[in-house]
Formats: structure tokens, C-alpha cells, sequence
């Protein structure tokens, strides 16, 4: 048979109890050439599949502003997906399918001290908010570094091209400020996720970038994909660039081949896209480099009304 995966369907005949009993081991024998699966790594992060990201080149000096279109396709959502937007050094920006009845806008930075415990971060160096967005959730996270979080509960809908928009900007003593801002497509209106400042932190933008993971291992059987399109940066001094260019890369899991389903690119209406999940077999190199035509109009956006939000 070609090379790729293989689907085994196990049924159970007869049991007495609850269940049919827990599967200890599957024996492959014959195998010849070289084999991938789930061994000498985390069952969790094994089930739960690898997360993509694709990283975006910017035009040289100070960006203040990122600007990037997001769609998922109706075969793309599946729930516990983060599709995220518009990543940046120091956090990320995007949106979330949480449950049967949620979904979220969740826009997170981390604090310059290095905790998986929020309780342990000093208070000179927590995140601290600015502004909040009406009906916004504000809170912190761990485990995966720590900080500061929002989100707002957002029925978005597959199909539907939502636009994200992210400023980072030094305060000039020392500390930056980020802020947030979703365009409700479904309203037709600009809305404030939240503005955080991090101290002990003086930076523009930086590597700004999207990703696509599951975050529940009982899922890593369904393939999720999203779309991103009309990316843009703004210096600090105005001009806006129409960004062009992208790297594609993947986290450990499938660096250490535990799983290969994980793919990027560009699609035939030139956007970016990602997917993972489901056991696909067509996968595509980390560091793979992809281009967009630079189509599109700079985005219009009504500076001071964002500033009232």
C-alpha cells in the first residue's frame, strides 16, 4: 500500500459491564521501512495533534499597527480550535470555538516574568489593564507561561471574514502598551477587546504571525483549517505595507514526526492557509516559505472613534 496512514476500526462483540475493556497494545508485524506513531512522547500532546503557524515578513523599521483577515471554512471548524489572527511577541489574538454554546474573541499577553503560575508573577511586573471592551472578561492564565487575558463571548460564524486588528506602541518609561480591536462583521462595527501595559518591555511589533491548534486531546481525530488574508502593517510613522511574504512552521509534536498531519499555504483566491488534525497524510516542511500577491486595499480605519471604544 502507498505510504500514509492507517485507519483500524475496532468494534466491540460482547462485553460484561460498563465497557469492552481498555486496547493495551496493537502489534504491526511486517513492517518494513520506517514507521510513525505516538511513542517516546506525550500521549496528551500525541492525541491532541500538532499546532501550525504561519509567520509573516514586515517591511524594514517600526511597525506599530498589524491588520489580518480571518475566515474559517465550514469543513475547517471544529470545536476546541484556536484560530489565531494576529500573534505578536510578547501574545496572541484570535478567535476560539469553546463549546457547543460558545465561542470567544480571546486576546492574551504574558508577563515579562517567566511563571507557569500567575500567583507567583511580582506586581511590578504583572500585566496591567488599560481599557476594557464592553462585556469583555478580563482574568489571567498559566501553563503556558503566564499573564494577562481577555475575551469576549462572539457567536462568529464559519464562512464569515472577520478582521483583527493589534497596536503595540512603548509608553517612553519603559513599558508598552498593547491594545486589541475585533471588527464585529455580523454588526458591522469595530469592537475594544482591551489595552494591557507590560512593564519592563520597550518594543514595536514584533513577529507577527497566526497558528492553528486543538486544545482537547479527545479531538486530535478531526481535521480543523482557517484562512488568513490582506495582511497589512503600519509604520509609526503612517504608511501602510501590504505583507507578502510567510513562513510556515509546526510545534515539537510534529518535529518529532508523532504526528504528520499538519499542512500550510496559499489557497487559489491568494490567502494564506493552515490546517491540522485528522490524520491527512499530505504534510509540508517546517521553515516551507509562501507568497501572496499584494491584492487588496489598505485598510480604512476611523483612528479616533477606535480611541472611544
Amino acid at each position: 500500500r502507498q505510504a500514509g496512514y492507517v485507519r483500524i476500526d475496532l468494534q466491540g462483540v460482547a462485553k460484561e459491564g460498563e465497557s469492552f475493556g481498555e486496547i493495551k497494545q496493537l502489534i504491526a508485524d511486517n513492517v518494513t521501512g520506517k514507521s510513525n506513531y505516538v511513542k517516546d512522547f506525550e500521549d496528551y500532546w500525541g492525541r491532541r495533534g500538532p499546532s501550525v503557524h504561519m509567520g509573516y515578513a514586515l517591511p524594514e523599521g517600526d511597525t506599530e499597527w498589524f491588520y489580518n483577515e480571518v475566515t474559517v471554512p465550514k469543513e475547517g471548524e471544529t470545536m476546541h480550535s484556536y484560530y489565531m489572527a494576529a500573534g505578536f511577541g510578547e501574545g496572541y489574538f484570535g478567535m476560539q470555538y469553546n463549546s457547543p454554546t460558545e465561542r470567544r474573541i480571546l486576546f492574551s499577553v504574558w508577563s515579562p516574568f517567566d511563571t507557569q503560575d500567575p500567583k507567583k508573577i511580582p506586581d511590578e511586573q504583572k500585566i496591567k489593564l488599560l481599557r476594557q471592551g464592553k462585556d469583555v472578561h478580563i482574568g489571567e492564565f498559566g501553563n503556558e507561561g503566564s499573564g494577562g487575558q481577555s475575551y469576549l463571548r462572539y457567536p462568529w460564524k464559519a464562512g464569515n471574514t472577520y478582521k483583527f486588528l493589534m497596536h503595540i506602541k512603548p509608553d517612553g518609561n519603559g513599558n508598552t502598551i498593547y491594545t486589541a480591536y475585533f471588527y464585529a462583521t455580523d454588526e458591522k462595527e469595530w469592537k475594544l477587546i482591551a489595552s494591557f501595559l507590560r512593564p519592563m518591555t520597550d518594543t514595536w511589533y514584533k513577529h507577527p504571525h497566526s497558528f492553528l491548534e486543538n486544545f482537547n486531546p479527545e479531538q486530535g481525530y478531526l481535521s480543523r483549517e482557517v484562512f488568513f488574508g490582506n495582511q497589512w502593517a503600519r509604520s509609526k510613522e503612517g504608511k501602510w505595507t501590504r505583507l507578502t511574504d510567510a513562513v510556515f512552521t509546526h510545534d515539537a509534536t510534529a518535529s518529532a514526526k508523532v504526528r504528520l498531519d499538519y499542512q500550510g499555504g496559499t489557497t487559489k483566491d491568494n490567502r494564506f492557509y493552515l490546517k491540522m488534525g485528522g490524520f491527512f497524510n499530505e504534510s509540508v516542511p517546517m521553515r516551507t516559505k509562501f507568497y501572496c500577491k499584494p491584492t487588496g486595499e489598505e485598510p480604512i480605519i476611523d483612528w479616533e472613534a477606535l480611541e472611544h471604544l
